[in-house]
């Protein structure tokens, strides 16, 4: 199981899971997350979740926090 973490636009969010049984959640700064207030369509792909994200919370963006971005684990 793949477990995906983005920053978009200010706002943490993690996706866990496979093509088309994505689970979205939002890290607490205690170690838990809770489930996402919305769905990642199956037809998804990995390499376009980070897009998908940025699409879908883009009245987010501000000057700011203006970028969507995959966090990679070193």
């Amino acid at each position: 199981m793949t477990a995906l973490k983005f920053n978009i636009f200010g706002i943490l969010i993690m996706v866990a899971g496979s093509p088309g049984a994505w689970r979205a959640f939002y890290p607490g700064t205690d170690g838990k997350r809770r489930p996402a207030d919305f769905i990642v369509p199956a037809d998804v792909a990995q390499h376009e979740l980070c897009e998908y994200l940025a699409d879908l919370f883009h009245e987010e963006a501000t000057p700011r926090n203006n970028t969507a971005t995959e966090i990679k684990h070193a």
